[in-house]
């Protein structure tokens, strides 16, 4: 019995279509990247695992792919971890491999392995599939594309401007007008954890906090009992579940709750540089806000953290984010290396543009012409048209069988070629051509310098 063809769960294939929208989206990131000044590189599909486990927290721990070790490998795996019912040492012994989760861990890595070939501050920009063991559901994918951009060597507030505006002009020229691009700062929420006592929870408190927006202050409060932070606390935190206001409002109300916090102030003061420029600077379709909320549950993040929310209306989850990272290379041995990077999300940023229609209509544009075979002289005559044609940029193709005209001018329609080009022995003789315009059916005859100057 014929086996059933199916892709993995949380995987997709992409017609002709989609390869062109995704790749219109990828090709607007792209040019940003690099009017902004950023550089490609590109890195592993795959790491050794201990380059990423340790690195996104527990939940991100779990959610990395492994790859089994093959070959004699496999017989060093820890039967006495399985014995003991220790399944992440056993699992952990079978493998050395992982996909990778994200792009900026291996940047890290890349920026200590090559640090004596860079040149600080080292920009870089990375498109590429990365994988993590999710849930699969709308807009989140087991494997899927991150554009990410980050600047490492460089601890100055002028580069999450950078980065705002960044985000501001790509979704500009996506004609993706009304997202929110929200700020905070993990100082912020450190000075919040020490002014009500529950610093030795940080990494809790921000996980459970980031989720409001999903399961609602009672799911949080409930998620922070969970985890050992006391009632008291939570009490403390209560207005930050209703934190309104302009940002001018919302930072003063953080100045006076972070008041006793040298490290909660610290962060404030660097949030109302970075709002009150972009302020001055204006942004031309995004909108900028503070959400006191924001965590994005990373461990990684130590300064400014960012995330982006589709236009209103839209049901969809974060499309971009990011944010600074003091000592992320300090992981692989290179102190004292500053970073901070941004994400786009292109799967979702795909999904949006669908909904509300904002893909160009040009995005896939069909062959230009079709030339209909009648036979081997005939195609030869064509070809040698058809060779011309494309060198001046023009889309053209041959139907590859001399079969019935009927089927060929079926295929120019269901492809949508707006131009079919036939050439039987009488146009050979002549040097000249038959066009048919589909959508209006007129035909006319032409040599090939007035068809080129037709199809152009």
């Amino acid at each position: 019995m014929a086996q059933k063809p199916k892709v993995p769960q949380g995987t997709r294939d992409f017609s002709s279509i989609e390869v062109a929208k995704r790749s219109y989206i990828m090709n607007t990131i792209k040019e940003q990247f690099k009017l902004f000044g950023f550089n490609p590189i590109e890195t592993p599909s795959f790491e050794n695992s201990d380059t990423l486990l340790g690195k996104y927290g527990e939940e991100g721990d779990r959610l990395i792919f492994k790859i089994l070790n093959s070959g004699d490998k496999v017989k060093k795996a820890d039967l006495t971890a399985l014995e003991n019912d220790n399944l992440a040492k056993f699992s952990n012994s079978l493998s050395e491999k992982a996909l990778r989760y994200d792009l900026t861990v291996p940047f890290a890595r890349y920026v200590v392995q090559h640090q004596n070939e860079i040149d600080f501050p080292f920009k870089r920009y990375q498109i590429q599939p990365v994988w993590r063991a999710d849930r699969p559901q709308k807009g989140r994918y087991r494997e899927f594309y991150q554009c990410d951009a980050d600047v490492v060597g460089s601890t100055s507030l002028w580069q999450e401007i950078d980065f705002i505006q960044l985000y501001d002009q790509v979704f500009m020229k996506l004609g993706l007008q009304g997202v929110t691009i929200k700020i905070n700062n993990r100082k912020i929420l450190s000075g919040i954890a020490e002014v009500i006592g529950a610093s030795d929870k940080l990494i809790d408190f921000t996980v459970a906090l980031d989720k409001l927006d999903k399961i609602g202050e009672e799911g949080v409060k409930k998620e922070m009992l969970a985890k050992g932070i006391p009632e008291t606390a939570i009490d403390k935190v209560k207005p930050l579940f209703d934190f309104t206001g302009t940002i001018k409002e919302k930072i003063e109300k953080l100045k006076k709750l972070l008041t006793l916090s040298e490290e909660g102030s610290q962060g404030v003061e660097e949030l109302e540089f970075i709002t009150n420029v972009i302020d001055e600077m204006s942004l031309e379709t995004a909108n900028l806000d503070l959400d006191v909320t924001l965590a994005r549950g990373l461990n990684y993040y130590t300064g400014a953290i960012f995330e982006v929310s589709a236009p209103e209306g839209v049901k969809m989850g974060s499309i971009g984010g990011g944010g600074r990272y003091d000592d992320l290379t300090g992981i692989f041995g290179l102190k004292d290396v500053s970073g901070v990077g941004i994400s786009f999300g292109l799967d979702r940023i795909y999904l949006v543009l669908e909904e509300l229609g904002l893909f160009p209509e040009t995005v896939a544009e069909p062959t230009k012409a079709l030339f209909i075979n009648f036979g081997d002289v005939e195609a030869l005559y064509c070809l040698k048209a058809i060779s011309k044609l494309r060198a001046n940029n023009i889309t053209a193709e041959l139907y590859p069988d001399n079969t019935k005209m009927n089927k060929q001018m079926k295929y120019a329609n269901k492809k949508g070629i707006p131009f079919v080009i036939l050439a039987g022995m009488n146009e050979v003789e002549n040097s000249i051509y038959t066009v048919k315009n589909m959508e209006t059916g007129e035909q006319s005859e032409l040599n090939l310098k007035q068809l080129m100057m037709l199809l152009q």
